[in-house]
């Protein structure tokens, strides 16, 4: 067995415990998620989440993740940035106005009535599968607009799309106009 000086030993084992500690797989961190039942106002929040049969308004909120409706609630949002996506199904009602911000897109599906308006989305805009009243009025989307099977009516006025404006298979079909749209009008929003 071989000794080494102590100065020596020192030298290799610090070494070779950072290396140790390097290679030891980090514990993932969770985002922390805040429950919104009555109003929340300009505070920053990692997630939101709005949940069954509850009702929520938030005002100039900051959200750093995704803003999440749950089954059988209504959601008011004004002068919101969200840095995620906002996401609803089966929604009662959802509201986002008043110069609110997206980072990634609005999915509002299967749900009843909602109304985007004045609000930035840097990805998409979604109705699919509502049974009430839609509205998007006065957006700017950075990707598309679809708008798939609902039944209670959209109105898709004055919105600048970067991307497509979408829309098929809705009764009644979508009435609105003045559209800027980068790409292509399609379907039942092809006058739009």
């Amino acid at each position: 067995m071989k000794l080494y000086p102590r100065s020596l030993a020192g030298a290799l084992i610090v070494p070779a415990l950072v290396i140790a500690a390097m290679t030891v797989p980090a514990t993932s961190a969770h985002a922390d998620e805040r429950v919104c039942r009555g109003s929340i106002g300009a505070v920053t929040l990692d997630n939101v989440r709005v949940p069954d049969n509850a009702t929520c308004t938030l005002n100039g909120t900051e959200i750093e993740g995704i803003l999440k409706v749950q089954s059988n609630q209504k959601l008011v949002a004004v002068n919101v940035d969200v840095d995620g996506n906002v996401q609803a199904e089966n929604a009662r009602r959802v509201v986002l106005r008043g110069g609110s911000t997206v980072g990634g897109s609005v999915q509002l599906k299967q749900g009843d009535s909602a109304r985007v308006v004045r609000t930035s989305i840097n990805g998409d805009l979604q109705y699919e599968s509502n049974d009430k009243s839609l509205a998007a009025l006065s957006n700017n989307v950075g990707g598309n607009i679809q708008v798939v099977q609902n039944t209670g009516g959209v109105e898709i006025r004055k919105n600048r799309v970067d991307g497509n404006l979408q829309c098929k298979q809705n009764v009644p079909a979508p009435v609105g106009g003045g559209n800027i749209v980068q790409g292509s009008k399609e379907g039942q929003c092809s006058n739009l």
